[in-house]
């Protein structure tokens, strides 16, 4: 069967082939707020991620009293920041973790407390 550009963009249907184009639902009033969406959610899961590696090396003594007292303020001004971004967009910090399926919520709500600074509960070994 020789390919042409119609049959390449289209997904079948029990009728007929329908573009794929037609299955994209974007709404252009919503564009700038969904982008501004997905950007914080990913510096959110990255801001989680540098918590979690402050509390490790905290946790293993890696750091001097000067470093731990960096690290913390600039991870409470960077959630500062996030707040006030999610307040500017209508958007909240909920509204920042993506539901993956049966593989559960992106960003783990639960550790993370209402001042938003993570609070570990697991035990080291």
């Amino acid at each position: 069967m020789k390919r042409t550009p119609e049959t390449v963009d289209t997904v079948p249907t029990a009728k007929k082939a329908v573009p794929t184009a037609r299955r994209l639902a974007t709404d252009p009033d919503t564009v700038e707020r969904d982008l501004i969406k997905l950007v914080l959610t990913i510096v959110e899961l990255l801001r989680q991620l540098m918590e979690r590696t402050a509390v490790h090396r905290v946790d293993q003594g890696d750091l001097s009293e000067d470093q731990e007292e960096r690290i913390g303020m600039t991870l409470m001004i960077l959630h500062e920041r996030m707040e006030e971004l999610c307040e500017r967009y209508g958007l909240s910090m909920d509204d920042l973790n993506l539901d993956l399926g049966p593989l559960g919520s992106l960003l783990p709500r639960d550790s993370i407390g209402r001042d938003g600074i993570l609070s570990v509960t697991e035990s080291s070994p």
